[in-house]
């Protein structure tokens, strides 16, 4: 098992696809790091994580627990596809996958939650809508990138 050390770079962007799912390959870095120990402060099976979860209905120990096996990406993209209890088709996840690449905070307090950290990562950008865009700039901007 390849674990990526998220402490020193971050987990590949939300948007990466493996199998036509947007978050997996996310989703599968920080799992590697947790079980390493190198995960810093990326968490695993965070709100955006599942979504995937729930898309696919598969439960997050159980994903886990395959990764522990030491699978890689394909590996793993064979297991979700034959264990994941809600079967998508591949029209399903390409439709979901642009959904959650435009995916926006949609209550209040998540707006606001939202339009703070816009401010702390530089008030004047007016581009960021979704929450893939805040998550691709917080991971920059937290490795020493300039928003």
């Amino acid at each position: 098992m390849n674990a990526p050390n998220l402490s020193q770079h971050p987990p590949r962007s939300p948007r990466v696809r493996l199998g036509g799912y947007t978050i997996l390959p996310r989703l599968l870095d920080k799992a590697r790091a947790v079980i390493a120990g190198t995960a810093g402060e990326y968490k695993y099976n965070n709100p955006n994580d599942g979504h995937f979860f729930r898309f696919t209905g598969l439960a997050p120990n159980a994903l886990l627990a395959q990764v522990k096996t030491g699978a890689a990406d394909w590996a793993m993209l064979l297991w979700v596809n034959e264990h994941a209890p809600l079967k998508r088709t591949a029209l399903e996840i390409e439709q979901w996958s642009g959904w959650t690449e435009t995916a926006a905070f949609n209550d209040v307090e998540m707006r606001e939650w939202f339009t703070d950290q816009i401010k702390r990562l530089n008030p004047a950008r007016d581009d960021l809508r979704s929450t893939f865009d805040y998550l691709d700039l917080d991971d920059y901007v937290s490795f020493g990138g300039v928003a």
